[in-house]
């Protein structure tokens, strides 16, 4: 049973173990399959994103993919439900990730989001949001596909919390190998002493001190370009 308990609580929740090592290697040697593979890659320094490299996946994705984020997207759609009623959002999303993917399409957002990042020494990833379009699902997950300590140093993610009237709270989440962590896309539901406000979400990921870091991310809403 998935533990979510830490998303109301703190913004992002750790599933522990949810890819095992061979799984991770198997996702890491996608960086050089066929470049059919993939339909962008993105030299995040040229984009002002921060270093380091990502790659979106291409329709169809690989079927371990596939299988993976129809998996989540059904353990997070109560969630996602529970919040878009706490922010009177008439947002309803449906208990099958292809109906919410059907969804975006009629509004043109048909193009695939999960991706491959890799940061080689001194890479980061600037704070931001993966929203691609109006019709955003608000729960994603990041994968860690590489081994802390032994693969990389450095290289923590990061979710920096925007509170009303406040300084911004950061959350360091420490993740080992297979780890995934699933946090806000941009805003989550905090209740406060006056009700429930809007709370924005960025994340990111610090400084990779040595090494090389992959990363699998898991977005469930596609993208318009």
């Amino acid at each position: 049973m998935i533990d979510l308990s830490d998303l109301d609580r703190y913004g992002a929740a750790i599933l522990p173990a949810l890819l095992s090592p061979q799984q991770c290697a198997d996702a890491i040697a996608l960086w050089d399959a066929a470049p059919a593979t993939f339909r962008k890659d993105v030299n995040m320094a040229r984009h002002g994103y921060g270093r380091g490299h990502y790659r979106y996946f291409a329709y169809p994705l690989p079927d371990p993919i596939t299988d993976l984020r129809e998996r989540l997207y059904a353990a997070l759609a109560p969630v996602a439900n529970r919040w878009a009623e706490a922010l009177g959002q008439p947002d309803i999303y449906p208990a099958a990730h292809a109906d919410f993917l059907a969804r975006g399409h009629l509004t043109g957002q048909d193009k695939a989001t999960p991706l491959l990042l890799r940061y080689e020494t001194g890479d980061w990833n600037a704070l931001h949001q993966d929203v691609y379009g109006s019709h955003i699902f608000p729960l994603q997950a990041a994968i860690l596909l590489s081994r802390p300590g032994e693969d990389f140093t450095g290289g923590e993610f990061i979710l920096s919390e925007q509170r009303p009237r406040m300084q911004s709270r950061p959350e360091v989440v420490p993740l080992t190998q297979g780890d995934a962590v699933v946090f806000p896309v941009r805003e989550r539901p905090v209740q406060g002493t006056r009700g429930i406000h809007r709370v924005q979400m960025r994340h990111g990921v610090s400084r990779l001190r040595s090494g090389t870091r992959f990363t699998l991310g898991i977005i469930f809403h596609d993208a318009a370009s």
